[in-house]
Formats: structure tokens, sequence, C-alpha cells
């Protein structure tokens, strides 16, 4: 049974191995892909999700404490 799924997961990946490996224009259209994708998280990240621990609280002990009280008081 274990040989089985090895030897699928293998079929598997070799499926999508050689396909990627034959394309031409479908590497160039994923590379596009992951860089805007990388870019739009990068985005994302520095606009929309600030560090806000990190600027309103100086030490761990204090981030911990400000992150334990909103976790408890939430009820």
């Amino acid at each position: 049974m274990k040989h089985k799924a090895i030897t699928m997961i293998t079929r598997v990946y070799r499926f999508y191995a050689d396909g990627f490996r034959s394309m031409t224009v479908g590497r160039y259209l994923w590379a596009m892909i992951l860089i805007k994708v990388a870019i739009m998280f990068l985005v994302l990240k520095l606009f929309f999700f600030p560090n806000v621990l990190s600027r309103d609280y100086d030490t761990d002990e204090q981030r911990a404490e400000a992150v334990r009280n909103t976790l408890l008081d939430q009820r």
C-alpha cells in the first residue's frame, strides 16, 4: 500500500515536471504571475498591515501583555 502511494506521488511529480520543462511561453507567464503576487503581498504588507505592536509598545513583555489582554477581553 505504501509503495503504491509513493509510486503515485512520483508519477504526479513527473507529470508536472515534464509539463513545466516543455513550456516555452508558459514559463514567462508563470514568472510574471509570481512577480506580481510577490509585489502585491509586499505592498499589502507595507501599507495595509502596519506593525502596530512595535509602534505602540517598546518591549516584548509589553507586547505580550497587550496581546494577552486583547485575547482575554474579547469575550
